[in-house]
């Protein structure tokens, strides 16, 4: 399974690289993390983008996964190879950017999705088997906690 984590929601900047999460992008990556621990989700590797705004998602949502994350210069732009990315693992989380998660869904499956800052999609056998906004992330990470 590969899952995609779009990063939360970022300040505006000049300089786009360094981006860094608001308050509520750093909620939602916390909360993304609860949600993937609270589905039993258990990637055996994280890679992230080395943009700010995606590498400090990764951290908060990887925390309560006991996971470490890897910068991936090519998930920082462009198109990229997610089946490369994750060749020999069962499951990876990769943690980025829009339009560049859509279009790997897109390639994988056929379909056309659109992933929400703090949003996630599961892809595994050329489908798309997840697909979740930051308020469903929200309700299930709350879950977890009652």
């Amino acid at each position: 399974m590969i899952w995609f984590l779009r990063h939360g929601d970022a300040e505006d900047g000049e300089v786009d690289f360094e981006r860094r999460l608001t308050e509520k992008g750093e909620r939602q990556s916390r909360e993304a993390g609860a949600a993937l621990a609270a589905l039993g989700i258990k990637p055996q590797l994280c890679l992230s983008s080395p943009r700010v705004r995606a590498r400090d998602t990764a951290r908060l949502a990887c925390e309560p996964l006991g996971v470490e994350v890897t910068e991936e210069e090519r998930l920082a732009g462009g198109d990229f190879d997610a089946l490369d990315l994750a060749a020999g693992l069962d499951e990876v989380l990769l943690v980025g950017h829009e339009p560049d998660f859509s279009d790997a869904v897109a390639q994988l499956t056929g379909g056309t999705v659109d992933i929400k800052k703090g949003g996630l999609a599961g892809v595994q056998d050329g489908e798309l088997r997840v697909l979740l906004r930051p308020k469903e992330m929200k309700l299930i990470a709350s879950v977890k906690r009652r």
